[in-house]
């Protein structure tokens, strides 16, 4: 089965991808790889350092991603605009299958699904 749209929801510890049609899900969670996942510090250049540790997360989520024609990226803080200037920067080709970056808190996978098909779905992009 070929689902092209896809919703990822990621935070600085973890990602869920979601691909996904009008009617089936498929799902995959990822986890980051850093030692130091939480990108926030109080020492000015520590955040650049670690920023650095979520290279091979994003690129997990980039392969996780490779496939889809339409995607939309939320999440509850600034994980999800990093992720999206490491795809303009790194990965070109899958930053312009990006339709939308939004806040989401923490939906389950369910309401995350609804959420995205309803972007879609209003976007016109989703039959």
């Amino acid at each position: 089965m070929t689902l092209h749209h896809a919703v990822v929801w990621l935070d600085h510890t973890k990602a869920q991808v979601i691909h996904f049609d009008l009617k089936a899900a498929e799902s995959e969670s990822l986890k980051t790889h850093s030692a130091h996942p939480h990108p926030q510090s109080k020492f000015g250049d520590q955040k650049h350092a670690n920023e650095s540790d979520n290279t091979a997360f994003y690129a997990d989520i980039a392969i996780a991603l490779k496939d889809s024609i339409e995607i939309l990226i939320v999440g509850p803080a600034e994980e999800k605009t990093a992720f999206m200037k490491h795809l303009t920067e790194n990965v070109p080709a899958i930053a312009d299958k990006i339709k939308g970056i939004e806040t989401v808190d923490h939906p389950t996978d369910g309401q995350l699904l609804a959420y995205a098909r309803k972007h879609f779905q209003s976007a016109g992009g989703l039959h």
